[in-house]
């Protein structure tokens, strides 16, 4: 099915961007995603359990179990992680 699709600008500029990075055409990464959404994509496990997705082979077990990471630098009150980056490195 044929259809034209409006989009917002800067979901425009996203997704043009996107196809760049990926090598993949704007049009793939617009049906893949539909189909993501609309739970129809046979890559996405949808509602399956995690023992289920280790059995089925599509992710791995652990190797350790979830252990939160220690913090490696606290900031000065008022001073954020953004306040870090050069100003052209900003969104």
């Amino acid at each position: 099915m044929a259809m034209n699709l409006r989009l917002r600008p800067e979901v425009a500029v996203a997704l043009r961007e996107e196809a760049e990075r990926t090598g993949r055409s704007q049009q793939a990464l617009i049906r893949e995603a539909l189909e993501s959404f609309l739970g129809l994509s046979p890559n996405k496990p949808t509602g399956r359990t995690l023992e289920e997705l280790i059995a089925a082979g599509i992710v791995k077990p652990p190797r350790e179990p979830f252990r939160r990471a220690p913090r490696l630098l606290r900031l000065p009150e008022g001073v954020t992680t953004a306040d870090l980056l050069d100003r052209e490195d900003r969104f």
